[in-house]
């Protein structure tokens, strides 16, 4: 469920949120291990402020659903 308050993080912001690098965070989501960015635009991606903030309340148990292949 999506909250109606939820906006989209760019990279920085997720960077600064989390304290996780650029490596790492694209490394966890090949593995499935944090949340997929999605597109926003013609040439932005971004992410879901309640995906990340899910993700920071569990980070070592927290699994992508439905992690696409690539």
């Amino acid at each position: 469920m999506i909250d109606s308050e939820d906006r989209f993080l760019r990279l920085p912001a997720v960077v600064e949120k989390t304290g996780r690098g650029r490596a790492s965070i694209y490394r966890m989501m090949s593995e499935g291990s944090f949340p997929r960015q999605e597109r926003i635009g013609a040439r932005a991606v971004g992410w879901r402020l309640s995906a990340v903030a899910r993700w920071m309340k569990a980070p070592g148990e927290y699994r992508e659903v439905n992690p696409a292949a690539d």
